[in-house]
């Protein structure tokens, strides 16, 4: 069973008159929702920390994600100056 077919719908009247169960189901089984119209859904804590999960910095990822091993030729400055791949040749 996946966890999109744990879902469970209740009825807001009977969320409310079982929320114990609503909130022990959502620990041990997953999500649980609350409405027909206007849905709500109830999760663990743990459920909840995993899907809003701090993302890094997007320096901090980049320096821990760079390639390694490569070695990447850094030109000299003192070469003449190379053609922009960039520009049209009719533009410039």
């Amino acid at each position: 069973m996946t966890n999109a077919e744990s879902v469970r719908t209740w009825t807001i009247a009977d969320a409310k008159a079982h929320l114990s169960a609503v909130l022990r189901l959502a620990e041990e089984e997953g999500p649980q929702r609350i409405g027909i119209k206007k849905t709500f859904v109830v999760v663990s804590l743990q459920t909840w920390r995993t899907l809003v999960a701090p993302t890094p910095e997007l320096g901090k990822w980049l320096v821990e994600n760079m390639p390694r091993g490569l070695v990447l030729p850094v030109p000299n400055r003192a070469e003449p100056e190379r053609q922009n791949p960039f520009v049209d040749e009719d533009d410039a």
